[in-house]
């Protein structure tokens, strides 16, 4: 049998599952992960990550100011996100995986920044990032993780879900 033959088969990168395309949002939140990705692993900063991104294929069809907006909100609040975060770990922050680090920051920093976005659908979209990008598992524990986080920060919301409201 063939070293290919034992690996699991993925999707191709940048094809949403069920061939629907992507909505401008979850094309921005992709590239947020990308920009922190290059930020955690290569250092960028903020600025070289913006000039970066332009050149990317696909860009043109992200909520540009959605992305912005995330990307510099994490690099600003990333401390407080990290200590919000930790609680809920069974490890330190900086022994998590790069990338699932970057969409814990991602969907911490949705859940803390943008109310008017239901905190199902945050955490749904950093499970499809999590799939899309992540180690085998690591849609599993974002998940788990975003949702004690969510009702840390959304207790109304996650309470009225509950009850099924």
């Amino acid at each position: 049998m063939s070293e290919n033959q034992n690996k699991p088969a993925r999707k191709p990168a940048g094809k949403p599952a069920g061939g629907a395309s992507k909505s401008p949002r979850r094309r921005a939140r992709e590239f947020a992960l990308q920009g922190l990705y290059q930020w955690r692993i290569g250092g960028a900063d903020e600025a070289a990550i913006e000039a970066h991104v332009h050149e990317i294929a696909g860009f043109d069809k992200a909520d540009r100011n959605f992305f912005l907006g995330l990307l510099r909100g994490v690099l600003k609040e990333r401390v407080a996100l990290c200590e919000a975060i930790q609680p809920y770990l069974d490890r330190k922050f900086d022994e998590l995986s790069p990338i699932e680090a970057c969409i814990l920051l991602v969907g911490g920093y949705e859940l803390y920044a943008h109310p008017e976005t239901p905190y199902r659908v945050v955490i749904n979209e950093a499970i499809e990032l999590a799939k899309a990008y992540g180690g085998t598992d690591g849609h599993k524990y974002v998940n788990g993780v975003l949702d004690k986080l969510a009702a840390k920060l959304r207790p109304v919301e996650v309470e009225a879900r509950l009850r099924g409201k």
